[in-house]
This record gives C-alpha cells, structure tokens and sequence, in this order.
C-alpha cells in the first residue's frame, strides 16, 4: 500500500493490483483511526466514513489532482509503484 500523499494528518495511499472490491479508480485514506475507501472520479465514498471536515479536504485534493490520481491508479492497477502527489496546502 503506498502512501502517495500526507497532508493535515490525513494520509492518502493507492493499493497495488486493487481493482476487483470496488471496480472504479479509488483512494484510501487515513485520519485518527477512520479510514475510507473514495472514488477519484467523483468523490464518492465507497466503503468507511471519514470525518467532514478531513473528507472535505480529501475532495479538494482529489478535483486539483484527478489526472494525477488516474495515472497513480492505472500504475498500481498494474502492480507498478505509483508516484508521489503534492499535499493540500
């Protein structure tokens, strides 16, 4: 699972070879024991819950950087090590 991105105690990672549960491009994300699986696409949560405010910040990420995030997905769709992505600043 890498982490592709921290920012604001949120981290945000990208699993390898993830595409059956869920079959759509999504992230993982982490925050203070809640953790969320979310669709690049379209910013909606797949499985989990995740804090407003933090899942608020995730949704910015996600709209500045969806093209980025679709490349980091098909690499580790692939099994390839996806890239690092600027935090939410």
């Amino acid at each position: 699972m890498p982490v592709i991105s921290m920012f604001y105690g949120i981290v945000v990672a990208i699993y390898y070879e993830d595409t059956g549960r869920h079959n759509k491009p999504h992230i993982h994300v982490r925050y203070q024991g809640e953790k969320a699986s979310i669709s690049i696409e379209d910013g909606t949560v797949l499985a989990g819950k995740f804090p407003p405010k933090q899942l608020r910040m995730v949704l910015a990420w996600i709209d500045i950087h969806q093209d980025e995030l679709m490349v980091d997905w098909e690499l580790a769709a692939a099994g390839e090590e996806p890239f690092r992505i600027a935090p939410l600043q």
